[in-house]
């Protein structure tokens, strides 16, 4: 009998849970380790911070999922990862040994890089579901009191897509309360230029997002270094593209969301040869550790190099089907190995992405995700927007119903016309 623990629960680790649990027979064990005892659906919280929707629409307690289906949980954080001896440490002190460890955990936000950001200094955030809230009380002030606003990434972002999602959002909200007229809104990003989205562009990106920002009068500044922030001002310095101080700016905002830069959590981060020097975590074609054969990784923690340099860095974004596919991929391999076999599955590089804009919405296809492309394209319409209203409604119900569906083949490839992408 072999004992699989899988450490975070979130929109890789849970599905990972349940594929897990299909394919393996009951006499091995699974075990889902996480700090927090809810799931939260991420991808909503765009939404949370205007007010669109309740934290108990977008999270469940997970546990009682979780049991129906013979799989274990803690809700406790992991101090230690203790990879020789395949033990983790929680917080209370006690230990879990593991035969294979899954590490799904998703990014440590490392609002340090940037002095005076994050919710405990001047900008909000929309990476977790508190913060979300926090953003929609601060919003709540910005209604009050209208004045200017800035939306964007900081450096070392990589992922950029809930930035552009959240500008359009709040834009939207605003001319519904019709005050739209009184907020001037300013897009603050460290791509080398709109529609970059840390992928060097998909399809007429640029194009378009240029056109959408335009059309509803929020300015932007790219190649941009944030600095600093002190209360009610945003520090920046604009570079060219040899990376050179072009201009700086300092710009004044009631309300500031800003995604900081991903690093790996602490307690993966520290293990000797396992992650890269930002602590994401290393892994071969079969989403494994070289290093520790028994440690498979998948999602954002997972080390991808930049698509390309640029003057201010930016970094990969790993999207939903990707994080899918490299979820089913351990499984396979996970499975494979009981069996006496070695791994083979390979899960892809390839980027699907759909992002709201309020009323309208955009999706993307970079096949794969490091170009030269097969498939390269950007399409914008009101039917992305009622797609990401769907595809919320069904990943929420795949995750309390325990179902392995890959949704992103099932619905979202066949909604797009496109054939599963390998």
């Amino acid at each position: 009998m072999a004992h699989i623990v899988i450490l975070g629960a979130g929109t890789g680790g849970m599905p990972c849970a349940y594929e897990m649990r299909e394919a393996l027979s009951n006499e091995h064990e699974i075990t889902v380790v996480n700090e927090r005892s809810t799931f939260q659906f991420v991808p909503s919280n765009p939404w949370i911070a205007v007010g669109w929707r309740k934290p108990d629409q977008i999270s469940f307690e997970i546990e009682p999922y979780l049991k129906r289906k013979g799989i274990g949980f803690i809700a406790q954080r992991v101090e230690d990862i203790d990879a020789k001896n395949s033990a983790l440490k929680l917080a209370d002190g006690t230990s879990v040994d593991y035969d294979y460890l899954v590490i799904t955990t998703g990014p440590r936000l490392a609002f340090e890089e940037v002095e005076g950001s994050g919710p405990d200094g001047f900008t909000q955030s929309v990476c977790t579901l508190d913060h979300a809230v926090k953003s929609l009380s601060n919003f709540e002030q910005l209604v009050a009191d209208p004045g200017p606003v800035v939306v964007g990434a900081m450096p070392f972002a990589s992922c950029f897509g809930p930035a552009y999602e959240y500008a359009f959002i709040l834009n939207t909200e605003l001319k519904r309360r019709k005050i739209r007229d009184k907020v001037p809104i300013t897009y603050v990003t460290s791509e080398p230029y709109i529609g970059h989205l840390g992928l060097a562009g998909v399809g007429d990106s640029k194009g378009l997002l240029e056109s959408a920002l335009r059309q509803e009068h929020i300015k932007w500044i790219t190649n941009a270094r944030t600095t600093k922030v002190e209360a009610g001002m945003m520090h920046v310095e604009e570079l060219d593209e040899d990376g050179n101080v072009h201009k700086t700016h300092e710009l004044p905002f009631k309300h500031a969301m800003m995604l900081p830069s991903f690093k790996g959590v602490d307690a993966v981060a520290k293990v000797e040869n396992l992650c890269n020097p930002r602590g994401f975590v290393i892994i071969d074609e079969h989403q494994r550790n070289p290093t520790y054969p028994n440690i498979y990784s998948a999602g954002v923690c997972v080390a991808i190099p930049p698509v390309e340099g640029t003057p201010v860095p930016t970094g990969a974004p790993k999207t939903g089907y990707m994080i899918e596919s490299m979820v089913t991929a351990i499984v396979e391999n996970i499975a494979a190995e009981l069996r006496g076999g070695t791994p083979h599955a390979k899960g892809t590089w390839n980027a699907i992405c759909l992002a709201d804009m309020g009323d309208t919405g955009a999706a993307f296809v970079a096949m794969p995700q490091i170009g030269p492309r097969n498939v390269n394209w950007f399409k914008k319409g009101k039917w992305v927007h009622l797609a990401k209203i769907a595809f919320e409604k069904y990943f929420l119900r795949k995750m309390k119903r325990g179902t392995s569906e890959p949704l992103y083949e099932k619905y979202i490839l066949k909604a797009l016309g496109i054939e599963r992408l390998k």
